[in-house]
């Protein structure tokens, strides 16, 4: 057996150690793609130097995505996602680099092909093994952080239970401490609740197995009693956290940053910043461009049956909320007859609806008429994938009705979304169809990923064009 906190003990030179074996995997990667496609390892001059290249990225970049911090609290495929994600801007630098110097016929395509292929799966099996040796090492209690919960309250019962679920964390948690002697718990996730010491140093110190970290699961309101913890706790060589009670806000992204030295938490925010707002916007324009190209066949056959189905504009266009809620254009394929409505007035359509012309119908089903959104993706205006914008109007409605509604807004409104590909499309008469749209909705922005965005893609392929609820 592995002796209790070896990892831990030699935590700084694995880190490194990895580093080096990350940066050995792509070089070499690179070199079994050359022995495959040349049938030698004889490289010419700019071969090598794209290979230093590679490996100066690699090292600096797999630590921007902090991939080399812990992951005992972290999910094993956000790891590997993470991992491949670090791994492809690698090579998208690569191949910037390769044209902004005029250097990429130097280079044999198909070795480059080899290349991104061999170092995918030997990074991704070298990762998996080494986080799943991990998982069995803790689950296994090899290298365990034993941890004592102080308070007792919703939160910390969450949080028992969580631990308990997931023992490849590492983290055992040997005693719940009730620091007020008020909640009248006898257990949390069938570990008794035991009265507070009244020195908890000497606690500590008593104790056969050491205790690595105290969780003080407490209200935010109970900043004195966590004072005096501190205070108590303040000749004690372990690691301390706050377990901040935040279930009951109803948070979107929340998070802890940094504000000028000074610690704050994040109660609503957007996952579109820094890097994920430069690969947000790099999936939507190349996408937008490549689909737009596909279908400008389809694009113009759809718009010479617009103008030959009713009199007016071949595109329809409406005011809508965007992200952060400024209002923006939307274009859609008209399908009704030229009518009015009061100023301000928006009525959704309905089942047999005698605006909608027939051509526009069949538009309308087979979500066709949502085609010229592409063109706002590549104004920026909207992402392929996001929240549907909703008319300026049914936002002041539902508002003030809905909770948490305008959070939606965190994002750009998309051409198709997670409550889409879920059936919550078309007509929303009932207050709780609207509620079941932006549950949807919140859940993609909190959830959000490139990875996630592309199952919502081909979700869309394969059952999101045609719907019942479309008309």
């Amino acid at each position: 057996m592995l002796p209790r906190g070896l990892l831990k003990e030699y935590a700084g030179p694995l880190s490194y150690m990895l580093r080096a074996l990350d940066v050995a995997a792509v070089v070499g990667s690179a070199l079994l793609a050359y022995t495959y496609k040349f049938g030698d390892l004889q490289l010419p001059i700019p071969y090598r130097n794209a290979l230093i290249i590679a490996g100066i990225f690699t090292f600096f970049i797999f630590s921007f995505f902090r991939i080399y911090e812990s992951v005992r609290t972290k999910n094993f495929w956000v790891h590997i996602l993470t991992l491949l994600k670090a791994l492809g801007l690698v090579f998208t630098l690569l191949m910037g680099l390769a044209f902004l110097t005029k250097t990429g016929e130097d280079f044999s395509r198909i070795w480059f092909v080899y290349w991104v292929a061999i170092a995918l799966v030997l990074l991704t099996l070298f990762r998996a093994s080494l986080l799943i040796s991990l998982r069995i090492m803790r689950a296994n209690r090899w290298n365990e952080r034993r941890v004592i919960v102080i308070g007792v309250s919703e939160l910390s019962n969450r949080l028992v239970d969580s631990i308990q679920q997931a023992l490849w964390t590492g983290f055992r948690i040997m005693a719940v401490f009730d620091d007020t002697g008020d909640h009248g718990a006898k257990t949390i996730g069938g570990l008794p609740v035991l009265p507070m010491p009244k020195d908890i140093g000497g606690y500590l110190k008593s104790q056969k197995e050491s205790i690595d970290e105290i969780w003080l699961a407490m209200p935010l309101s109970a900043e004195s009693r966590v004072k005096k913890l501190l205070h108590e706790l303040r000749h004690q060589i372990v690691t301390i956290r706050m377990v901040l009670d935040v279930f009951g806000f109803g948070l979107l992204k929340s998070s802890v940053t940094d504000l000028a030295g000074f610690p704050a938490l994040n109660l609503s925010d957007s996952p579109m910043v820094g890097l994920n707002r430069l690969i947000k916007a790099v999936e939507d324009r190349v996408l937008a461009a490549i689909i737009l190209i596909l279908i400008s066949p389809l694009f113009l056959l759809i718009a010479l049956g617009v103008k030959l189905s009713s009199k007016g504009p071949i595109y329809f266009k409406q005011l809508r909320h965007g992200w952060d809620g400024r209002i923006i254009k939307v274009y859609k394929f008209r399908t009704m007859v030229l009518h009015d409505e009061a100023a301000g007035q928006v009525t959704q359509a309905r089942a047999n609806d005698r605006r909608i012309t027939p051509f526009g119908k069949f538009l309308r089903k087979t979500s066709l008429d949502e085609l010229p959104q592409f063109i706002n993706v590549l104004q920026g205006r909207m992402s392929i994938v996001g929240p549907r914008p909703h008319a300026v109007s049914h936002n002041e409605f539902y508002k003030d009705s809905i909770k948490a509604y305008m959070q939606r807004h965190k994002v750009k409104p998309g051409i198709t979304g997670w409550a889409q590909v879920n059936g919550w499309r078309g007509e929303t008469e009932t207050l709780d169809k609207m509620e079941k749209r932006v549950e949807y909705d919140l859940y993609y922005i909190e959830h959000w990923s490139l990875s996630f965005d592309l199952k919502i893609i081909l979700l869309t392929f394969f059952q999101g064009f045609i719907n019942k609820n479309a008309y």
